[in-house]
């Protein structure tokens, strides 16, 4: 067998979710993109769908367009990947099916996007979404990776996901892979899950993604590469480890010991992880570091983001103190539902419905209507079906709230004309529809325009030419002396006649 290894990159995407909380600048990206363009990588991911939209134009005040176009110009030969699929928001109604065609193919356009990734066996996904979104990436040109997330239940066997491996198979995609969303294989559990769906893939390639939450990731990835495994998804440094994927530096050294070829330019991705590093340094922000082994995630099997965002609720409550109550509830809460991956939305609806039980001291004394339509099958497979206590199914579905949520109608799917009339007509732009859209309106897309453009941090690539650059903005420095080794640069300004 083939023994190079190919390596997704994760850095910019689910690096920054995990760290940063998607707090990852466009001029971060911009001092690095370059390199990490030049490395090697198989496919680099980018915050290229509607949520990272959001996130830029409402909290740091950027234009996610603009970021398009510059991952687009600074890495042009990539294969550039995210997260996609046949919706705008998670916790948003199926929005209609002609505003997201509209969005795939103007970020397409930008070049910022060619490798559409999606999640395969959460959310009806198979039966509601993949029919008609696949063909749109298609037409687009896009590479399809269909994603497999990973679960520890009763339900959650090998057999389960030989069978979701057989049953993708008819979309045809490029590539699978293995989406350990909440860093919860292990060694021995890699062992059988990833020859079952090696042997049921027909040859198509597939890949593995995890992260370090159990403080395991380094090792089973090591073990899924003995098992026929050959494309790793790993982030640089300050953006690896944590709640984050492997280090890619970490992950190549294991793999070149054990007489793999990690297919990647390791000095490149050092220069740009240096400059990250440098930027997390000066922007105060987290820099990822080894987690020690911890046996409640497998119990909670919470993501670490949502945790963080739990904690962030129950503080305002005032009641932190009651964590371990609310992640012991999640886990009987997740049993009576039926076992659902908890993976963005399930997870959030679980932690959330949770706080409430233990806030009000009575479980189920008030339901989210999120709960109340899992009971009604709302979200596909993984929802209100066989698996579900039926006795919690009944008296979720018997509440006056429930009888309400089943006579709301299913909105139309409206087209993309009426949409354009409720946004500003026929002279808004497509760009800025779509903006409008995924903000509900023009008021924060002004408030990021007027924070004016996207803050700039010097470049890997061109050190000198930025930090003469920077400096000349001084007008009272007047002599820059740089000296490396025995080379020497004098640059004086001269006086004005």
């Amino acid at each position: 067998m083939n023994n190079d290894v190919r390596i997704i990159d994760t850095t910019f995407r689910d690096g920054s979710q995990s760290l940063w909380a998607s707090g990852m600048r466009t001029g971060m990206i911009e001092a690095v993109a370059e390199d990490m363009g030049q490395a090697g990588f198989a496919a680099v991911e980018v915050p290229a769908n509607a949520i990272y939209f959001k996130k830029l134009v409402r909290d740091l005040k950027e234009d996610p367009w603009e970021m398009c176009r510059m991952v687009a110009r600074k890495m042009p030969n990539t294969v550039k990947g995210c997260m996609a699929g046949g919706i705008i928001h998670p916790f948003e109604a199926p929005p209609p099916r002609a505003i997201v065609k509209l969005f795939f193919e103007r970020v397409t356009a930008t070049g910022a996007l060619n490798r559409a990734q999606m999640t395969a066996n959460t959310f009806g996904q198979i039966e509601n979404a993949f029919p008609w979104i696949i063909p749109v990436f298609r037409n687009l040109g896009m590479q399809i990776i269909l994603a497999l997330s990973y679960s520890l239940s009763p339900r959650h066997t090998d057999e389960y996901y030989a069978h979701k491996t057989r049953e993708v198979l008819k979309f045809k995609p490029d590539a699978l892979y293995i989406k350990d969303q909440s860093g919860l294989l292990t060694p021995d559990r890699v062992r059988t899950l990833v020859p079952a769906i090696l042997e049921n893939a027909g040859g198509v390639p597939v890949e593995l993604h995890s992260h370090c939450t159990t403080g395991l990731a380094d090792v089973v990835y090591m073990e899924a590469l003995k098992l026929g495994i050959r494309t790793l998804h790993t982030a640089a440094p300050p953006l690896a480890n944590g709640s984050s994927q492997p280090s890619i530096f970490s992950v190549t050294r294991n793999a070149r010991h054990l007489g793999y070829n990690p297919v990647v330019n390791e000095e490149i991705v050092r220069r740009a992880s240096d400059r990250l590093v440098a930027i997390a340094r000066q922007e105060k922000l987290p820099i990822g570091a080894p987690l020690e082994y911890d046996y409640a995630q497998y119990i909670h099997q919470l993501p670490g983001g949502v945790i963080s965002n739990l904690k962030h609720q129950l503080a305002e409550l005032r009641l932190q103190h009651r964590l371990d109550e609310v992640l012991e509830d999640t886990v009987q809460l997740r049993r009576e539902l039926g076992y659902p991956i908890m993976i963005t939305p399930h997870s959030q609806f679980m932690a959330t419905q949770a706080a409430i039980n233990v806030a009000l001291g009575e479980r189920w004394k008030v339901v989210i209507d999120e709960l109340i339509l899992f009971a009604f099958g709302t979200f596909g497979e993984d929802s209100g079906y066989t698996w579900m206590d039926p006795n919690l199914k009944d008296r979720l579905l018997s509440t006056p709230r429930a009888k309400e949520l089943a006579h709301r109608k299913v909105a139309p799917d409206v087209s993309l004309k009426e949409i354009r009339e409720s946004l500003g007509g026929p002279g808004v732009s497509d760009e800025e529809l779509l903006l409008r859209y995924i903000m509900k309106g023009e008021q924060e897309i002004a408030a990021m325009r007027a924070a004016g453009p996207y803050k700039q941090y010097v470049s890997a690539t061109a050190p000198l030419h930025t930090l003469l650059k920077e400096l000349s903005k001084h007008p009272k420095v007047r002599y820059i002396h740089v000296q490396r080794g025995d080379d020497s640069l004098v640059v004086r300004k001269q006086s004005a006649k």
